[in-house]
């Protein structure tokens, strides 16, 4: 059976292919019945130039189109077709981006419990000012009761006298002989 498929060229890192179309048992490098096109996905912008009358003369005959060469005939107009799923996942990368999966959902479940934790605490702030300032609005006599005066303390026993100042005296200077 003939297969149209891509065929790597380019240098490593650099990927660039030929669509070509050998038989399906063949190996991709091997020598090919037809170059169909070129395609460079890594260009910017992407570069896909096909023989569209060669391609569709190959269809015609009963030629199949691998999963990615199929997208791209799609994408281009030549296929009046859905997309084919051209990417597998092994279970071992499956199993991996599931438990991201479950990680992210914990993590975002906990952000929403402290975003509704700090919303709380927030409105029970809220509530405990207004009851505050429902408290300082009521009348002076209920909110505090009468408080009575100190006795006013003298200034004397405050501060020490003058007099204990000079209790004191410094010593007079004895005259040179």
């Amino acid at each position: 059976m003939l297969t149209i498929r891509l065929q790597r060229i380019g240098k490593a890192k650099k990927p660039s292919y030929r669509l070509i179309i050998n038989e399906n048992a063949r190996d991709t490098q091997a020598k090919a019945l037809e170059i169909l096109g070129h395609y460079a996905p890594t260009q910017n912008p992407k570069v896909l130039e096909l023989k569209t009358d060669r391609i569709e003369y190959w269809l015609e005959k009963g030629a199949k189109a691998s999963e990615t060469v199929h997208n791209l005939l799609v994408k281009e107009g030549i296929i009046k077709a859905d997309k084919k799923k051209s990417v597998t996942i092994t279970n071992k990368r499956a199993a991996k981006l599931e438990e991201k999966k479950a990680e992210e959902a914990e993590k975002q479940k906990a952000a929403e419990e402290e975003k509704k934790a700090a919303k709380d605490a927030a409105a029970a702030e809220a509530k405990a000012q207004e009851e505050s300032a429902a408290e300082s609005e009521a009348p002076a006599e209920e909110a505090a009761p009468a408080t009575e005066e100190a006795p006013a303390e003298t200034p004397a026993e405050d501060a020490p006298s003058e007099e204990k100042k000079e209790e004191a005296p410094a010593e007079e200077e004895k005259p040179a002989e």
